[in-house]
């Protein structure tokens, strides 16, 4: 289990998720767990896995989705 400030994020319940058809070996996997979601490199399974609650994850996505992280 991974202890977090924002709560208790249970990697033993985690299922992995990927972008359909993402085959590469080094991969943003998230699994959604509870009220937590968590974002991990599939390259590092053990590694760290960033946690976020669900309206930092909506502002995430809609940031993604509105362009806020594109490389000029």
């Amino acid at each position: 289990m991974a202890l977090h400030p924002k709560g208790d994020f249970d990697l033993s319940r985690a299922v992995w998720q990927r972008a359909k058809g993402d085959e590469s070996e080094s991969a943003v996997e998230v699994a959604f767990v509870d009220d937590l979601i968590g974002l991990r490199n599939s390259g590092e399974p053990d590694g760290p896995v960033l946690v976020f609650t669900k309206d930092e994850w909506d502002a995430f996505v809609g940031g993604a989705q509105d362009g806020e992280f594109d490389i000029d």
